[in-house]
Parts: structure tokens; sequence; C-alpha cells
């Protein structure tokens, strides 16, 4: 059996970097040529304009306004000098001084790979290319420009390149502008904007204090904030945006006309993974499944058993290091969200083989529930990108769940519910195990959704979706979609026999008379939902803070109970694919 990897989800999309422990070679990512390609003849643009304005404004510009008062700018601040003004410049100026960028490029970016829980690839390659190309773009542009420093004294010694631009601000720019989009992308809470604003006034400073020591002219530290946020906007576009763009909301992609009947990113021979889960697979599901993968030019799959220890996560993660183009995924529930955490935003396709008792996500994408006519249907059909929510919790690692998770009865039920019995009756083990969940007490929590005020609710059970139909047709969130860049929150708060009557009869329905509240609406019913015992949410983000520990599952496995439950949407995180007429 094979040794399961640490995990180690990936960030850009087949990303396969460096050499592992083991030996094996280095491979670059996908799309690596055509990616560095861009990014080159964009940054010879950038080269051109910078120079050409340089030009500009020490040629036929020179005898016009702004560069007339230039002189008068710098001779002000020269004559405003004071030792507390100057010591505060001497800080600003090193925080774009050459040393110090290298050095706090050098620390984020091992902090991005190194981390455990992190490795960030694309963040750490975005930081490490735009500081590398401000840098490069400015050599170009020092030797091009002769511009001579202004006739003041100079407070720092004048290095022997052109005053323009500031290479101290367009370093400063591209440095502290990068991290301030990695804090506004990455971090959440209040936090978040307070950082991201301080980042972004550290170039002005920067420029500020090249400016009062007499070492640039005005539009020489307006070319330095301009080289460094090109270099922004031309790698950020390429490594952030331009291979993860999500569809709009509420829509899955069709394939066009022209691409009709073509399977496009066919993984090459040894390209395909199939991580498959041993206690709901035997020898024979494998040959069938080999067969039906052989048949669609998929040749020499890799297959990968999970362990107990590890249910999918470090053998998927380490499936795309590899160089997986493809990952079959072969189990329940458990299984494919253990591969989705380690697929989250790589942008290698997955193909959902349900194998195990609830199989909610392939019931909700339409998939057959017949492995291999499951696996025949996917890669028949075309990638999709679909949502994935992102759970943490007290106890609980940051994690990604790909259906469901939830808190009180239906965590019960998954606690109560015999791995014997599943394996005999299937589904309807759920049933048998939710008759005793029935007597859960009821939970009193404080709710948070998006950026509105929280929210005090008594409830039986909560449960957070990304598709709304589970076992037997029952649809609990009747507005979910896998794509729509939401998630949907379930309240159900039933009380006496008329209140379980009323859920149930709401639940039977598919809430079609129950209305679908946004985070807005929660606000003005703080400790009350309108006798409603079932109450239909929408959200981005939610913060559930119980008062007591309690019953939580993920995907239909129990976690460790606690006290609380936080998460949040990633759209379009998880490519799947999906045949014709597929959710």
């Amino acid at each position: 059996m094979p040794t399961a990897a640490p995990e180690r989800p990936a960030d850009l999309p087949g990303e396969r970097p460096g050499t592992d422990p083991a030996g094996r070679s280095f491979t670059l990512p996908r799309g690596t040529g055509p990616t560095a390609a861009r990014i080159a003849a964009l940054t010879v643009c950038q080269g051109a304009l910078m120079v050409g304005f340089g030009l500009l404004i020490t040629g036929p510009a020179r005898g016009l306004w702004p560069m007339t008062v230039e002189d008068d700018v710098n001779e002000g601040l020269e004559h405003a000098r004071t030792g507390t003004l100057t010591t505060l410049s001497l800080f600003a100026s090193e925080a774009g001084n050459t040393l110090t960028v290298i050095a706090v490029t050098v620390l984020t970016c091992a902090a991005l790979l190194l981390i455990p829980r992190l490795p960030m690839w694309r963040q750490a390659s975005f930081l490490a290319v735009a500081v590398s190309l401000q840098s490069l773009v400015f050599l170009v542009i020092t030797e091009a420009v002769d511009r001579h420093r202004p006739e003041v004294h100079r407070l720092d010694a004048s290095p022997p390149t052109s005053s323009y631009t500031s290479g101290h601000t367009g370093a400063a720019t591209a440095l502290y502008g990068g991290l301030a989009v990695l804090a506004l992308s990455r971090l959440r809470g209040p936090w978040r904007r307070i950082v991201g604003a301080v980042l972004l006034v550290v170039p002005v400073l920067v420029a500020a204090a090249r400016l009062y020591r007499g070492m640039h002219h005005p539009t020489d530290v307006v070319g330095g904030l301009a080289n460094g946020s090109l270099s922004l906007l031309i790698v950020g576009r390429a490594l952030l945006t331009g291979a993860t763009v999500t569809a709009p909301a509420g829509t899955i992609p069709a394939p066009s006309p022209a691409n009709a009947g073509k399977r496009p990113g066919t993984p090459q021979p040894g390209r395909t993974a199939v991580v498959l889960n041993p206690t709901v697979t035997t020898e024979a599901d494998r040959e069938a499944l080999r067969r039906v993968l052989e048949h669609h030019a998929h040749h020499a799959p890799v297959f990968i058993e999970t362990t107990a220890e590890d249910p999918g996560t470090g053998q998927t993660a380490a499936a795309l290091r590899d160089g997986a183009e493809l990952v079959v995924v072969c189990g329940g529930d458990g299984t494919l969200r253990a591969a989705a955490h380690a697929l989250a935003g790589s942008g290698v396709p997955l193909a959902v083989v349900p194998c195990g008792t609830g199989n909610l996500l392939a019931r909700n994408l339409g998939l057959p529930l017949t492995p291999t006519d499951a696996l025949d249907a996917a890669l028949r059909g075309t990638p999709h990108r679909l949502d994935l929510g992102r759970v943490e919790g007290d106890g609980l690692p940051a994690t990604h769940f790909a259906a469901m998770s939830g808190a009180g009865l239906d965590a019960a039920i998954m606690e109560n519910t015999d791995d014997r019995a599943k394996s005999v009756l299937g589904w309807p083990a759920y049933v048998l195990a939710g008759i005793t969940a029935l007597r859960t007490p009821r939970m009193h929590l404080t709710l948070r959704l998006d950026d509105a005020p929280a929210v005090r609710r008594t409830a039986r059970m909560v449960l957070m979706g990304n598709v709304g139909t589970v076992q037997g047709g029952t649809t609990l969130l009747p507005a979910a979609r896998p794509d729509d860049a939401l998630l949907d929150l379930l309240i159900l708060d039933p009380r006496g026999v008329g209140g379980w009557t009323r859920a149930l009869a709401t639940l039977v329905r598919g809430g079609a008379k129950q209305p679908r509240q946004s985070a807005a609406d929660t606000a003005a019913q703080d400790g009350d939902s309108g006798g409603a015992p079932v109450e239909f949410l929408t959200f981005r983000r939610a913060e559930l803070l119980f008062d007591s520990p309690q019953s939580r599952e993920l995907d239909g496995d129990p976690v460790t109970p606690g006290r609380r439950l936080t998460a949040e949407v990633r759209p379009g995180a998880l490519t799947v694919l999906l045949p014709a007429g597929g959710r």
C-alpha cells in the first residue's frame, strides 16, 4: 500500500514545483511557458513606456509645468528640514532600501512556502516576480535616461544611477503593494483592511522621504510609483487572476460549439491519478475503472489508496506534485472532501466516482451512482468550476467541504450511524440513527453572516450547504447551487408536535413557501425567526458560536465537538468534469 504523503494543498493550477525529498525531478506547472511569455511581453511594454516618459521630461517637456517648479519643491523641502523629520525620513527611506526589500521579499516568500498549512506557490511567485521585474525595468530606465539629481544638499550618498526613476520608491511599491494585495485577498476579519491600508501607505512614505532627503525630483518618485504599480498589475493579472477567473455567480459555463465533443486537457499517459478508498472498493472495481480510463485514452493510470490516517488529502497533494492532470476520486463523501481540500484552487479537473453510502455531491451534480457509469459520464463531459466551503473551528483546523457541514441533529445522526449498518442497509441506516438522535437538545447560538450584526438563535440543527439535496431525495436547502458563489444555511428549530409537522411539511415541499434570507435580513430578527420552525439563509461568510460544545460534521463525517464554526465560500475553487446536462 502506498504511503500517504503529508498534506500540502496546491495553489497553482497543476502545481508541481521543485524537487521533492525523494529526489524526483523538477517539473514546471502547466501553462508556465505562455504565462512567462505574456509577462515578458508586457514587461517590455512597461519598460518602453517608462523610458519614453523619462525621455519626455528630460527633453521636450523639461521647460513645461510641472517640471519648471520641481526645483522649487526640492528647495522648499530642504528649508523645512528638522531633526525629527530627518530621523523619521531615514526610517521611511530605509523601508525601500535594496537590502531591506530583498530581505523582506525572501522572508515572506519563505513563509508562504514553508509554513505547513500555507504553501502558497502562486502568491510567493507573484511577490518575487513583481519585485524582480520592477528592479529589472528600473535598471533599463537608468541606462536609457540620464537625469541629474536635485541641486540641493542631499542627506544620503548619491548612487551612480540616474535620478529618474526612484529605485527606492519603485521597489517599495512592488513589495509593500504586493503584500497589501496578499493581505486583502487572504486575511479575514476587521484587521484585513487595516493591514492592507498600512502596507499601501509605506510606498508613499518612502517617496516622500526620498524627496525630503533631496535624492529625487517629484517626477522621479512619481515614476517609481508607476513602475512598481505596473509590475504588480502585470504579474498579478498573470498569476493571481489569469488562470483562476471563475464563472459569473449562478452560472456554469457551457462548452462553446467549437469545442463540442472535445475533452480539453485530456491527460497524457501516466498523468491520471485514481485516489480510492480501499474499504469501499475491490480489485474488480479497480480493473473496471482502469478499462473505462483506457477506453477514453487515459493510459497507465496510477492508483493510490487512502488510509485511516489520511483519507485522501495527502495522496491527492502528492499526485499533483507528481504531475497529475486528472484526479479520479473513488470513495464516499469523506474521501471526496479530503481530495477536494488538496485540489482547491489548483485548476486540475476532478472526476467524481461515487462509491460510498451518501454520495451527496454526486447526487446533486446529477451523476450516475454506478462507479463505472459515473466515470464514463465524467470523461465524456467538460470541466466546470464549482464552489467549495472553507470551514474551521475550535479543535477543527481549516479545511474544505464540498457538500454540507453542520452541527446539532445532523451531526448527532452521523455519530450514531453504525458502519456495519451503513454497509448492509446503505443510506437508510441514517434514518434509523435519526430516530434516536431526535432527542438532541436545543442549541443556543450567536450567528453572524457576512458584515451584518450578530444575532441570537435557538436551533435543533444548523446546516451549511453548497448543495441542497440529501439521501432519499429530501431537499434541505432548496436554493443551494454549487456554482453561485454563495453558501446556504438551514436553521431547524421546531417546537412540539405542531412545529415538527410544519418543519417536515416545509422540507417535503422543498421550502417553496419559505423565503431565502440574506445577512441583512437577520439583523432585524435578533433572537426571533418569525416563529417559523425552518429558516433559510444565504451568506458568503458565517460565524457560529454555540453556548456549549456541540456535535459537528463535515460532508457526513463526524468531527471533534466544539463551540465554534466559521465557514466561507471559495467561489469556483474546484474544477469538476461534468457530463452534458449535469448540474
